[in-house]
């Protein structure tokens, strides 16, 4: 119960997209282009301190919002991008843009901080519906669900 209800930082981290181009310049020859997006979120009460986004190969990449971060490259030659705080509730979005043969899964290997690894979690795209759908649906999911209680109960005491 302690461990649930204890102010501590959270972190959660998902790929937004990953996506390949093809560029052909003016009279060159054509280019495998790669790009992918992780966000990284701190859904705990507490703030997340020394985070560390490990990385492979650290292509070209971009932060935003902008927040106060610096590069450390490692004995083994990986690299980390290194945040030194997110606060509760705040997101950021980490960019990369790196040419072809290097793909998706030789860049990115990990984000941890000070206390403890991110929760990677997978995400889809979902339609949203309009407010007054979600209510309806959820009226007639309770509607139902009362109806089965009572069913239940004309049963039981009979």
């Amino acid at each position: 119960m302690n461990r649930k209800f204890e102010s501590r930082p959270a972190l959660i981290s998902y790929f937004s997209h990953v996506s390949a181009f093809r560029y052909s310049p003016p009279g060159g020859q054509p280019v495998g282009i790669n790009t992918h997006s992780v966000v990284l979120r701190n859904i705990g009460r507490k703030s997340a301190i020394g985070i560390r986004i490990h990385h492979n190969t650290l292509p070209d990449f971009n932060i935003w919002p902008a927040v106060m971060h610096s590069v450390e490259t490692l004995p083994d030659g990986t690299k980390d991008i290194v945040i030194p705080t997110l606060v509760p509730g705040e997101q950021i979005t980490v960019s990369y843009l790196y040419l072809y043969p290097v793909t998706v899964d030789q860049v990115n290997a990990g984000i941890k901080s000070d206390h403890g690894f991110s929760q990677q979690i997978s995400v889809l795209l979902q339609r949203q519906f309009p407010r007054w759908v979600n209510f309806i649906v959820g009226t007639l999911m309770i509607t139902g669900f009362v109806a089965i209680l009572y069913v239940l109960y004309t049963v039981a005491i009979q």
